[in-house]
């Protein structure tokens, strides 16, 4: 699928992978509608870029109703939407699932779930009223197909996502709409920090070896170019999907020891 020309909305869109899928979708002569729920980086991705080929809108993916307003703002500055990316997602404190409290669950699967599903039902019309090739992406992560411990709720959202977006691809397969599902392994960006969680481990302690963002946002862009349905991002991911097709207890084991000192 071509970049140049199409009109692209990104979620997440002011750090981490979604601050460089932005800079280089816009390299590439995309237009990007930046959504993210921090109005203050947002100021400065604009400021940093510099483009006017950037729009960025405030907006909380966990809200119905914010994602709601984001269309009819959206529908002021675009006539159509070629490509969603669907990036924005939170993890959860690292506790067991009984320590966590209702808020923190239902946040994290409105952020991580609800979001991508509501935006995407709002822009289905759009998305599929004419023929040329669209494009929806959903990041989920390893943590969707891997069960890591003290991340069941963040884990079975990210699931939830995985399993929506081949449905989607299902539904989709014989229209103009293409789909992908990226699965990324652990990454080098400000997750915790955006997901107001503290933890006293240092990226230096990660027990995965973390994908840089630029290097995720430049794989994420080829499979689009390429229409690539499912992809997965890092060393960690692709060994964990090979060794939980394995033997899926020996991998839970391997992966308790590994989270251990993770706190």
């Amino acid at each position: 699928m071509e970049i140049k020309g199409r009109n692209i909305i990104v979620t997440g869109a002011a750090s981490g992978v979604g601050k460089e899928l932005t800079k280089q979708l816009l390299n590439k002569g995309g237009n990007i509608a930046a959504i993210d729920i921090n109005e203050d980086n947002l100021k400065l991705l604009k400021e940093e870029l510099n483009s006017d080929k950037l729009k960025t809108y405030v907006v909380n993916m966990g809200s119905q109703e914010s994602i709601k307003k984001f269309r009819e703002d959206y529908k002021k500055d675009y006539s159509d939407v070629d490509i969603i990316i669907n990036n924005a997602g939170i993890i959860q404190p690292f506790v067991n699932v009984e320590q966590l409290d209702d808020d923190t669950i239902n946040r994290v699967m409105n952020v991580n779930f609800f979001g991508p599903v509501n935006l995407i039902r709002y822009f289905m019309e759009d998305l599929t009223k004419d023929k040329n090739e669209q494009y929806i992406v959903n990041v989920s992560s390893m943590g969707g197909f891997f069960p890591f411990p003290g991340q069941t709720i963040y884990g079975a959202s990210k699931a939830a996502l995985k399993i929506f977006t081949e449905g989607l691809y299902a539904e989709l397969e014989k229209t103009n709409v293409r789909v992908m599902i990226v699965l990324p392994g652990a990454m080098n960006t400000n997750i915790t920090t955006n997901s107001k969680v503290e933890v006293k481990t240092t990226k230096a302690d990660s027990p995965m070896k973390l994908l840089e963002a630029n290097d995720a946002a430049s794989q994420i862009i080829d499979g689009i170019e390429k229409n690539k349905f499912k992809l997965f991002l890092g060393t960690d991911a692709k060994f964990l999907r090979l060794l939980y097709k394995i033997n899926s207890k020996m991998a839970i084991s391997y992966i308790n020891k590994k989270m251990s000192g993770i706190k």
